[in-house]
């Protein structure tokens, strides 16, 4: 069960419709793909998107770092000590968890391939399905009407909705949002650190009758100070994302009083699933809720986030939409969408092929 071989590309992917955050306009997406070979025939697939602006790594750095002497030292190793060779990358590659990623999941799509198991199923399966939300960019109040209708009318049942270049225009947005479908949808938002502390509690208190779900990182990432001074009630509704990196980090949120009560988990942030599963205890032993987000990515990566979600009881929410805005997949398989919840086949490893 020895790694033969180790196959790094890098392809550009479009989307099928561009999005814009408080921050950005995304039209395509730049994807690093990884390909783990076996002496036995069997091939882990892992890819990765790791976002410049939160983890400070271009796409070049990835493609960099996944080349000649790493992918020689990994040469060799036999697949079923998975976990001690992803411990080893941490160590490898401190500083790259878009290349960590890649291989990460690569490597665990091929372990669990050789045990002839879905991943969740070696881990142990909490949940059978859950609903993923579907993500709106940032657009006038039209435009949000229009697509949040082509979402519910596809059966999703939660909307997320970007937000955070204009306070005013926001609770435009979502004011009109709930007058028009009432509560039968969910509604999540994602401020990308575009509000002051002042507007998060302007924000919560225009909205206490609209029953957000939660809001994700509101406030800069640099001000988990400030976070801690929100009345708890608000803390509960909030989701680090752009603060939450690593498990130090989810450490250092988890210190009371909490920053926040929800982690929002992305593999393209901590460095794939080992170090995910990391922060997912953290969250456990703190009593913080589990929230598993994405960034424009393939169904490989996605189904990898997924099986680790379903993994655990105190995971409550996915926004796990990144692979459905591409035009183009590198993959298919991974996972089972239908009405907005999300399953997994229960084929070896991801899943996917």
């Amino acid at each position: 069960m020895k790694i033969t071989d180790i196959i790094v590309s890098r392809r550009q992917l479009a989307l099928t419709r561009p999005y814009t955050i408080a921050y950005k306009t995304v039209s395509s997406v730049d994807m690093c793909w990884v390909e783990v070979h076996t002496d036995q025939g069997i091939i882990g697939k892992g890819s990765a998107n790791p976002s410049k602006q939160v983890v400070g790594e271009s796409m070049d750095d990835t493609m960099e770092a996944l080349s000649g002497e790493l992918l020689d030292r990994l040469k060799g190793h036999d697949i079923r000590t998975c976990p001690a060779i992803c411990e080893s990358l941490h160590t490898w590659l401190p500083a790259q968890p878009g290349a960590k990623a890649a291989l990460d999941i690569a490597l665990h799509d091929a372990w669990g391939q050789v045990l002839g198991l879905p991943l969740v199923s070696i881990w142990g399966q909490q949940h059978a399905a859950l609903p993923t939300s579907i993500t709106i960019g940032i657009k006038d109040v039209a435009e949000t009407l229009e697509e949040a209708d082509e979402y519910i009318g596809r059966g999703f049942k939660i909307l997320k909705v970007k937000l955070g270049q204009s306070l005013q225009e926001d609770l435009e947005r979502l004011a009109k949002l709930r007058e028009t479908f009432g509560e039968s949808i969910g509604i999540r938002v994602d401020a990308n650190q575009g509000y002051t502390p002042e507007q998060v509690s302007v924000f919560f208190k225009e909205t206490e009758e609209w029953a957000i779900e939660l809001v994700e990182q509101p406030i800069p990432a640099d001000e988990v100070a400030e976070m801690r001074k929100f009345p708890r009630e608000t803390r509960n509704l909030i989701a680090a994302d752009e603060s939450l990196v690593t498990a130090d980090d989810a450490w250092q949120l988890a210190q009371m009083p909490k920053a926040c009560g929800i982690f929002n988990i992305k593999l393209m942030k901590c460095g794939g699933i080992h170090q995910a599963r990391r922060i997912a205890e953290v969250a456990r032993l703190s009593d913080t809720e589990l929230m598993w987000g994405c960034n424009d990515e393939s169904v490989v990566s996605i189904a990898a986030a997924l099986h680790t979600a379903l993994s655990y009881s105190h995971t409550r929410y996915l926004d796990l939409d990144g692979s459905l805005d591409l035009a183009s997949d590198l993959a298919k398989g991974g996972f089972v969408l239908k009405d907005g919840m999300m399953s997994l086949a229960g084929r070896p490893g991801l899943g996917v092929y």
